[in-house]
Parts: C-alpha cells; structure tokens; sequence
C-alpha cells in the first residue's frame, strides 16, 4: 500500500479552488449555490472538516479548510462529486462539471490564514460582480460582520480573534482590513513550489516529510493548474503590459515556457 501523502495530515490548512470544465459556469442561479453549501455541509460532518472561509464565483469556488483528520482528498471527491450529481439532475446534464483536479495549498495558518480569507472574499470586488464584499450573499464574510445565525461548519472565531477578544470590535477591525486589501497584490504569488504557502521552516519541513516520488508526481498534476488565469493578474496589476510580463513570469518560474 502506497504511503499516504504527507501533504494531508491532522491539522493541515489549505487553500482550495476548483473551475468548472472548459471555465463554464458551475453555479446557474441561486438553487445551485445552496444546493452547493449543503453538500459542502454534509462534507464538513463527514469528513470533520473546518471551513475558515469560503466564497462562490460564477465559474469556481474557493475554499479555506482545515482538516482536522487529514482527509482533504477524500472529501474533495465527495464535494465535487456529489454537487455534479445534484447539478447534472436538475439541470437535465451529464458528464464533468468540474475542470480536472482541485487546485490545493498547503498554508501556514498563521502567517497567512488571515491574509487569505481577505484575498477570498474580495473576489467578487475584484471581479467587478459587485463594488464592496458585503453586497455578495454568497461568501462567508457577512457571517464574519454580523450576530447572525451561520453554519456549524464555519469558524468565524479564529479570523476575529486576531481582532482582539471583544466581538464587535473585532468585526469592525476585520471589516476594515478586509476593505484594505482591495488592490493589493494577491498573496498566492508567494506561493513555493507549486504547493506551499509560508515561511522558509514549514516548506523545508513538509517537503522533506514528503517522499520525492510523490512531490515530482504532485508538481507535475497541479504544475498547469496552480498557473493563475491571465485575469487574476490583470485584477492585481491595471497595466495589461504588467499583468502579461507578471503571468509570463510566474509561469516561467513553473517551468511552463
């Protein structure tokens, strides 16, 4: 039996994106969103999982998960797989919905958790599907502003514990640093070796508890994937000229040219 991949283990935080085939959209009107979120629900109980933050595009997902029994693939495939189904039966479709393998980083929680969850919801803003992150319904962020119910799935408390103890405090300081953030360079481009987002120790430390073989075979299954699109480049840098040398360059480092 093969040795289990050390990329998935107890504790691991990742960050998770997954497109739909050929970029089509995978969510087609609200039913789809929620009949996504209570799949996401069923897999979080399964699967014990922990959700930091999450936000729906039109044509993919992101994720910040915590896996708790270090089971990321397999819930993975149980998310993606049974949200086709739902989708393939209400729409009257069949086949993939979903653009090859997930895409999944591995983080340092907490050196870039917090930074994440803003990069992730600042994608509708971003993508100019609407002017502030609190006028889209369908991402984690108003469960972080407001008393209100939210899923038993999703931790609120470690994102606005980094605001200090006090409830409403902290989400007005986390409101603050979200609407920050909108122009900055994604923190994604800091990613190392096509998997890894933090500090020098905890690369050194998982790429050397990860067998050669199975690094070479992952790096060659996300090389292409882990490439962002044209567009992510062009939300970050106004001048199509930057955008264009900034996604060359990120691509070269990948070794795709």
């Amino acid at each position: 039996m093969a040795r289990p991949l050390r990329l998935e283990f107890a504790g691991a935080v990742y960050h998770v994106t997954s497109r739909g085939d050929r970029r089509e959209d995978i969510f087609l009107d609200d039913d789809d969103r929620q009949a996504w979120l209570s799949v996401l629900g069923q897999v979080c109980d399964r699967f014990n999982w922990v959700v930091h933050a999450y936000c729906q595009m039109s044509n993919h997902y992101h994720l910040l998960v915590e896996t708790v029994e270090g089971n990321l693939s397999a819930g993975m495939r149980q998310l993606n797989g049974l949200y086709t189904q739902r989708f393939n039966r209400r729409h009257g479709m069949v086949g993939h919905l979903f653009q090859g393998r997930y895409k999944a980083i591995l983080i340092q929680k907490e050196a870039h958790l917090l930074e994440l969850s803003r990069y992730v919801v600042l994608n509708p803003v971003r993508a100019r599907m609407v002017a502030t992150p609190e006028e889209w319904l369908w991402s984690s962020y108003t469960f972080c502003l407001q008393d209100q119910f939210s899923p038993p799935w999703l931790d609120t408390d470690w994102l606005l514990g980094q605001f200090g103890t006090q409830r409403s405090l902290a989400r007005r300081a986390y409101q603050r640093f979200v609407r920050e953030g909108h122009g900055l360079p994604s923190p994604l481009l800091a990613t190392r070796h096509q998997l890894y987002l933090g500090d020098d120790a905890f690369v050194a430390q998982h790429r050397q508890e990860t067998l050669p073989e199975q690094l070479r075979e992952l790096s060659l299954a996300h090389k292409r994937s882990l490439a962002h699109p044209l567009s992510d480049y062009q939300a970050t840098y106004p001048d199509r000229d930057e955008a264009m040398a900034k996604a060359y360059q990120a691509r070269k480092n990948w070794g795709q040219f």
